[in-house]
């Protein structure tokens, strides 16, 4: 058995549409710490979903719904950290707003 630390989202601006931003490529991925940061002037929300490789960003495996950011805020999402993906299984993610949000992860591969 290999774990390998890793970043598993690179700093990046969270879309306005549903989007897949990490995905457990033959590895189990535990996740250690999801961060977002609002850098507009106004509030803005964030959605986070963990998908079994089998199925779609839905209801069904929502873990965040519309969190409100409010400007210049950060938040670590204790609800996301210590999560684990099966292999195929992924982080998906859809902002309220575009532009308005930085997001970052990082955790485990283990294979």
């Amino acid at each position: 058995m290999t774990v390998t630390v890793k970043v598993l989202i690179p700093a990046k601006i969270a879309e306005n549409t549903q989007t897949t931003q990490y995905t457990a490529s033959n590895v189990t991925t535990i996740i250690d710490k999801f961060t977002a940061t609002n850098y507009s002037a106004t509030a803005a929300t964030i959605s986070i979903n963990l998908v079994t490789g089998a199925d779609t960003a839905g209801n069904q495996n929502l873990i965040t719904k519309t969190k409100t950011l409010q400007p210049a805020e950060v938040y670590t999402f204790p609800e996301i950290v210590g999560q684990v993906l099966s292999p195929s299984g992924f982080i998906s993610t859809i902002s309220g707003t575009a532009s308005a949000i930085n997001i970052r992860a990082s955790g485990r591969e283990v294979s």
